[in-house]
């Protein structure tokens, strides 16, 4: 399975976000730089990361980004389902859609094949995928620019 850009990319900046207690909270735009993505599509994911609860926006003076209890703790499967929404790993009602549909049995076992990969995100929470190495790696990023 693949995930879209969009929950590849609020995934980092949860990550991100989750070690800023160590450098300060962030702003979008800073969070963006540092993920090296155009500042439009992190606005675009930390939005969606806020009506989920995952993160909260503060404005102003000595605003910036911060991750809630419920980002910190939350199932990384659970996260996954939530930014990548209801859809099956194949389109079988389309346009057009499949002649196949009716009597197949490959849409069922790639909807089981998607359960399992969420299932085995489950467990792993957000505190946990931050923890060392990953965690001081995330904190020391500074506009990061692949060579």
């Amino acid at each position: 399975m693949r995930l879209t850009k969009f929950t590849d990319l609020a995934l980092r900046a949860v990550m991100r976000l989750a070690v800023s207690d160590q450098g300060g909270s962030m702003t979008t735009r800073e969070v963006a730089e540092v993920m090296d993505v155009p500042y439009a599509h992190m606005a675009k994911a930390v939005s969606r990361l806020q009506h989920l609860g995952v993160v909260e926006a503060r404005r102003g003076r000595g605003g910036g980004l911060e991750l809630t209890g419920l980002g910190r703790e939350a199932s990384v499967g659970w996260l996954v389902r939530e930014l990548e929404g209801e859809g099956e790993v194949v389109a079988c009602e389309g346009a057009p859609p499949c002649p196949l549909r009716a009597a197949c049995r490959l849409r069922g076992a790639l909807r089981d094949a998607q359960e399992a990969f969420y299932a085995t995100l489950d467990p792993l929470t957000v505190r946990e995928l931050v923890s060392s190495p990953t965690g001081p790696v995330l904190v020391g990023l500074v506009g990061y620019r692949p060579d």
